[in-house]
């Protein structure tokens, strides 16, 4: 259930606005932000405040590369595959970050710490190889700071 000075402050910005659906992909991220991931309950919620259909949101959602239809980690990780990424031996960071975190891309680690999701470029070819983690960017990388980034993040979580 979506609290109620969420709701409200959800409502008032909706309100400033010419058209509610203008604030579709606040909405989405504010949701999202408060249950984790972009859920049905969410997409009903946010609907209903947005005055359009689940159907017409759930098509937006699932456009965006940031917005998650299914339960992530608490941190997500997107590896960059572009082209500039994988001839900075991006390919390799990738294969090492798998096995360190024992999943394959797409997946969610078992303690439900991480996320791994490929995506197309995020941009930061002057960082390259790069990822983003909770969409902040970290690159160049090595597989050594990749590995403290990890233990960083894992630290803050023990």
């Amino acid at each position: 259930m979506l609290p109620e000075t969420l709701k409200h402050n959800l409502q008032e910005q909706i309100a400033r606005v010419d058209h509610p659906r203008e604030m579709a992909i606040d909405v989405i991220n504010a949701l999202q932000d408060h249950f984790g991931y972009f859920s049905d309950e969410a997409l009903a919620q946010a609907a209903d405040l947005l005055g359009m259909s689940p159907l017409e949101l759930d098509e937006l959602a699932t456009f965006y590369t940031f917005i998650y239809r299914e339960p992530v980690g608490k941190h997500v990780i997107h590896v960059c595959d572009s082209l500039i990424c994988w001839m900075e031996d991006g390919e390799n960071l990738v294969a090492h970050l798998c096995g360190r975190l024992g999943i394959r891309m797409g997946e969610t680690t078992a303690d439900g710490l991480f996320t791994l999701l490929p995506v197309c470029c995020i941009g930061y070819c002057d960082r390259a190889p790069a990822i983003l983690v909770d969409r902040k960017v970290h690159g160049p990388l090595t597989i050594a700071s990749l590995d403290r980034l990890i233990d960083t993040l894992k630290e803050n979580h023990a």
